[in-house]
């Protein structure tokens, strides 16, 4: 923890990424507060356990004047076992609240929009240890789930709950601060929903992805949620009711964040569109595309030599980002580039059972001379080595790395998400369609059709050099940062000065 005891205009709170984690949103949460010297931040991260994360990444700024570390599921924060009856009020309010989580209709109930409802009505140890705790989800089991293994049913309730108590404990411990900014929903925008309630503050929300949308497909493919369909509701593709609880407990957050939060920030128009859908009011709603140091990155064009044959993917190396299928990519591509290589560059403890996964894919297909995990590095040592940047992602935002790539005259390859499409062929005016495409898109989970792209750039040096001309171009005109930290600190400002609603 570290407190200078000086006034926070911003409090920015990072969910799994910033000090801790390099790169992504935590790169930039560094740059927005690095650039904006004229306010001072503080920053709360919250994290899953302490043992899950390393030592900080991030040389901090001197307008960082206060920053602390919150870990959700450590079992030291555990009250200790008690015999309780339970308060019977406070656990009817549960039950309001849980209807609501299931039905999502009207407003997230007031009476548990303050933290001090689970300080001191709702008591932790009172969900833990209670008489009424335990009636409460032998109800609700006995009426949903009656087909489930009890225990399995218990446990998961407990810790969809659990984190609720240690990030309402969070909001007693953080200093005075003007403003509050969290870069996602979830965890962190329940937190800054929490403080907004507790001291009337305004509550900023930026996401870049759609966290409820990326958390579905996450729990949808969660391996640690054990399948306890019947053979039948398998056949109809039912959804398990567990994984169901865990993306309404996501859905509800989502909601309940997008209406204590004003302004609701996206990074591009799909993006907002998805907001509204999941219950954001649209005025409120703006979206404020991401932006690059152009100058940063333009130096390395000139030091290209060629065309390199090889292929970048620059990102964390996790399932949503699909690492496998750019693995096999590089295998089709063989055939038609022999020399071909393909360099993952990004993390690789955030999950180390998918790494290993990874690893022995790429042994598997004969592929250790070809495919090279570089772990992290600075992009100005990289870009100008390559020839293409690729995203196999099955969800994105508005991917920095890709805007990186761009003005350092590298044409991308990526999947079809988030705002993917628009990046490469344009799309935010009639003159950014006119300006032509930069890669290629191709989709999801498709091996054979990201080989085929690659191959097609990589032989073909005249389109090559188009694609390299229009990333240039659509960079320099519409993603330039002081354009998008202008856009901030006005919003900061208003902010502070009590123009947004509260």
């Amino acid at each position: 923890m570290m407190d200078k005891k000086s006034p926070i205009d911003i409090l920015i709170i990072s969910e799994g990424t910033f000090p801790y984690v390099k790169g992504g949103v935590s790169t930039w949460i560094y740059d927005l507060i690095t650039n904006l010297q004229e306010l001072s931040f503080g920053v709360v991260f919250i994290g899953s356990k302490k043992s899950d994360y390393s030592s900080i990444q991030y040389e901090f700024p001197k307008n960082i004047t206060y920053m602390s570390s919150h870990y959700l599921f450590d079992k030291a924060y555990m009250p200790k076992p008690k015999r309780l009856r339970g308060n019977r009020k406070a656990f009817d309010e549960l039950r309001r609240l849980h209807t609501w989580f299931k039905r999502h209709k009207g407003s997230f109930p007031d009476d548990v929009k303050s933290p001090s409802f689970y300080k001191t009505y709702l008591k932790q140890e009172d969900f833990l240890y209670s008489k009424r705790a335990w009636e409460f989800i032998e109800d609700y089991y006995f009426e949903y789930a009656p087909e489930l293994p009890f225990l399995y049913y218990f446990w998961t309730v407990r810790n969809i709950h659990l984190p609720i108590w240690r990030i309402a404990d969070i909001v007693s411990r953080i200093p005075e601060c003007k403003v509050i900014h969290s870069p996602s929903t979830g965890y962190a925008g329940l937190l800054g929903s929490f403080i907004r309630h507790d001291r009337d503050i305004p509550f900023i929300l930026t996401e870049h992805g759609i966290y409820t949308k990326e958390r579905k497909i996450d729990i949808m493919e969660a391996e640690w949620i054990e399948d306890a369909r019947w053979w039948f509701q398998k056949e109809y593709a039912e959804v398990d009711h567990i994984k169901n609880m865990w993306i309404n407990f996501f859905i509800g957050i989502g909601r309940f964040c997008y209406e204590s939060a004003d302004p609701i920030i996206s990074l591009f128009e799909g993006a907002r569109q998805m907001q509204i859908s999941y219950g954001a009011e649209a005025s409120k709603t703006i979206v404020i595309p991401n932006g690059i140091k152009i100058e940063k990155y333009a130096p390395l064009r000139k030091k290209r030599k060629g065309i390199p044959k090889v292929v970048a993917l620059i990102g964390r190396v996790v399932p949503i980002k699909d690492i496998k299928t750019f693995i096999k990519a590089i295998r089709i591509g063989i055939r038609d580039i022999p020399d071909i290589q393909g360099w993952i560059i990004g993390p690789t403890d955030e999950d180390p059972a998918y790494y290993e996964e990874c690893k022995r894919l790429t042994k598997v297909l004969d592929l250790e001379r070809h495919v090279v995990f570089m772990g992290f590095k600075r992009l100005e040592e990289i870009l100008y080595k390559v020839g293409i940047i690729t995203l196999t992602s099955i969800s994105e935002g508005m991917p920095l790395v890709i805007l990186e790539g761009f003005a350092a005259g590298v044409p991308a390859v990526v999947t079809d998400v988030g705002s993917c499409k628009q990046l490469i062929y344009g799309g935010l005016d009639e003159d950014d369609l006119s300006i032509g495409k930069a890669g290629e898109v191709v989709p999801i989970a498709d091996p054979s059709a990201l080989a085929k792209a690659y191959v097609s750039l990589l032989k073909d040096k005249e389109g090559w050099e188009k694609a390299r001309d229009a990333a240039i171009k659509r960079v320099e005109r519409y993603y330039n940062f002081e354009k998008f930290l202008n856009s901030y600190l006005d919003i900061y400002r208003k902010a502070m000065n009590g123009r947004h609603r509260v």
